[in-house]
Formats: structure tokens, C-alpha cells, sequence
């Protein structure tokens, strides 16, 4: 692939009359992540096309928006750019010179943008891929070293970072009960079973086979009907998770509901996962009467524990390996 010169790329019309202006790159690098200090980061690799990555980032970085630019890349009578997105925000006028856009198409950089390949903008949090630049976006949406979001349901978070610091950001910031072991037995009470809000009533982590699952239990309206509902998600990505099972179980009085799977990984939000209902349900009435006495309070203890499935190379079947 050919090495392109920065300093030979120019976006100004042939027709405005005006003197030519250069688009310059700085090496001025930019985070791609509110969080630096979440994660370790690595060197960087000169990518193919001879071109550094902050310099291009910076070349094809909208002013307003801050993405990268793809075609159609506007610009206008003095060569500032901004992608197609933005151009409709700014009321048609340059937000780095206030002179009218125009519709004049950046088509040097357009054909810059086709000839390179760029690292995923996550190669600092350790991915190694290499892209075209038309199908970095769509690999950067599915990366396995993309930040993972705070699985805390019970406040819109927008915190994002890795598992560790993610697990400390739960216990600090949330004060969500921390537990080591793969065993767990708690007793969930309401004083008035009527009230549902939607709310999600508790998170537990729990630590075990050196890797953490959040236990989340809650009431919420299915339909007409408010139930109560209790699941597993794991702190992982899905192909991580698909290593571990776990069993949930609920009941008194002589009868019990219990339910086996497999958790699902935090990249799938908590709604995601509650809408499935994928998951131990129980109905109110049932809920009501695990609870026993006058059925004006709810009271239901859930158990349950999490092993990690082993491949048996003999047999080829998996077997539990259930932690001590």
C-alpha cells in the first residue's frame, strides 16, 4: 500500500478563489476513554500505511463530534472539515472559521480515509487488530477489549472501565456487598408485597474461581402480574461465561422452585437479561405463600451456588467442578 505525505492532502475548493490552506496534523494524542487510569496501556505499532495513528486520528477527527469522519466529509471555503452528522447541527455554518459550509465535499481526505488501516482504538486496553478504516467501526462495536458498562441496575451509571476496576467501583461507589465463595444464602424481605416500583431490590458480588458474578434479585411487573424474579450475570465476556453454571432455588412449606443455568455476561445489560426472563421467576402468590404467616410481608430465602464446567478429554462431556 502506497505511503501517503500528510502535508500533500489539501480539502479547500478549486472555485472559492481563496489561497490554499494546509491541513496540518499535530502529534497531540487523544484518550478514547473518560477513564485513563482504568487500564494498563502498550505500545503502539506504526500502522501500514507509514502514517502514525494519533496523526490520523487527529486528520479524520470531526471538531465537533470528535468521531471519526466518514464519507460524505464536508468542508468549507477554508478547509476546516466536519463530518455529515454535524454539518446539520451547525446551521450550515463553519464552527471553526463562522463562514458558510456550502455543499463543497472534502475529497482528498475521503480518498485518504479509503487507503488506510488503522489499529482498533482500543489497542491500549490490548487488542492487536488492524482494520481498513470503513470496517474499524464495526469490529471497535463487538471488540473483546472494549470497556465493559457498570452492571449496577439500580442508578443509570455510565461508568465504564475492566473488571477490576469495575468491582472496586461497585463496592466504593455503590457499597454492594462483597462475598467470597460459590455457595450463597440469603433471605430477601419486603413489608409490603403490593408495592412494586421496577426497582431492583439488591446486587451481591461474589467472588469465586478467581472471577467475579453479580447476583441480582428485584420485583417488577410482567404483564399484570408483579413478580419477583432472581439471576446470575457474569463479569466476563459471553465465551468466559458459557465456563460456568449456576443453580438458584426458592421455597418453604413443603414446596420449592429451582432454577439451573448458565449466567450471562455484563455485556448484555441488566434489562436485557431481566426482559429474557431468563432467570428464577416466582409469582407473587407463590412468592406469598413461601413467605408463610399472614401473607402481608414478604420473606423468601433463595440459595444457590455457581461450579465451573471441566472437560472430561476421556469422555468428552463436561463435569462439575464445584470450589471448596
Amino acid at each position: 500500500m502506497a505511503t501517503i505525505e500528510m502535508e500533500s492532502v489539501e480539502c479547500v475548493s478549486s472555485s472559492d478563489g481563496i489561497e490554499d490552506e494546509e491541513i496540518q496534523s499535530s502529534v497531540s494524542s487523544h484518550p478514547h476513554n473518560s477513564h485513563p487510569n482504568h487500564f494498563s496501556s502498550k505500545p503502539l505499532n506504526i500502522i501500514s500505511s507509514g502514517l502514525a495513528p494519533t496523526s490520523v486520528h487527529e486528520l479524520l477527527e470531526c471538531p465537533v463530534c470528535t468521531n471519526s469522519m466518514y464519507p460524505p466529509i464536508h468542508q468549507c471555503h477554508n478547509g476546516h472539515t466536519l463530518c455529515s452528522t454535524c454539518k446539520t447541527r451547525v446551521h450550515n455554518r463553519c464552527p471553526t472559521c463562522r463562514q458558510e459550509l456550502g455543499d463543497i465535499r472534502c475529497l482528498a481526505l475521503e480518498k485518504v480515509a479509503e487507503s488506510l488501516e488503522l489499529p482498533c482504538k482500543y489497542y491500549s486496553l490490548g487488542c492487536p487488530e488492524i482494520f481498513p478504516y470503513y470496517s474499524k467501526l464495526k469490529h471497535e462495536a463487538l471488540c473483546n477489549f472494549r470497556p465493559y458498562n457498570c452492571p449496577y441496575a439500580g442508578s443509570e451509571c455510565v461508568v465504564t472501565g475492566d473488571i477490576p476496576y469495575l468491582v472496586a467501583h461497585l463496592r466504593d461507589d455503590h457499597k454492594v456487598d462483597m462475598h467470597t465463595g460459590c455457595t450463597f444464602n440469603h433471605r430477601y424481605v419486603k413489608s409490603n408485597p403490593r408495592e412494586v416500583e421496577n426497582a431492583t431490590w439488591m446486587l451481591t458480588v461474589f467472588h469465586c474461581f478467581g472471577q467475579y458474578f453479580c447476583l441480582h434479585f428485584e420485583a417488577f411487573q410482567l404483564g399484570m402480574a408483579p413478580v419477583y424474579m432472581a439471576f446470575l450475570r457474569f463479569m466476563g465476556d459471553e465465551i468466559e461465561a458459557r465456563n460456568y453454571s449456576y443453580s438458584l432455588e426458592v421455597g418453604a412449606n413443603g414446596r420449592k422452585l429451582i432454577w439451573e443455568g448458565t449466567p450471562r455476561s455484563i455485556r448484555d445489560s441488566h434489562r436485557k437479561v431481566r426482559d429474557s426472563h431468563d432467570g428464577l421467576i416466582i409469582q407473587r402468590n407463590m412468592a406469598l405463600f413461601f413467605s408463610g404467616g399472614d401473607r402481608k410481608e414478604l420473606k423468601l430465602r433463595v440459595t444457590g451456588r455457581i461450579w465451573k464446567e471441566q472437560q472430561n478429554p476421556d469422555a468428552g462431556v463436561c463435569i462439575p467442578n464445584l470450589c471448596n
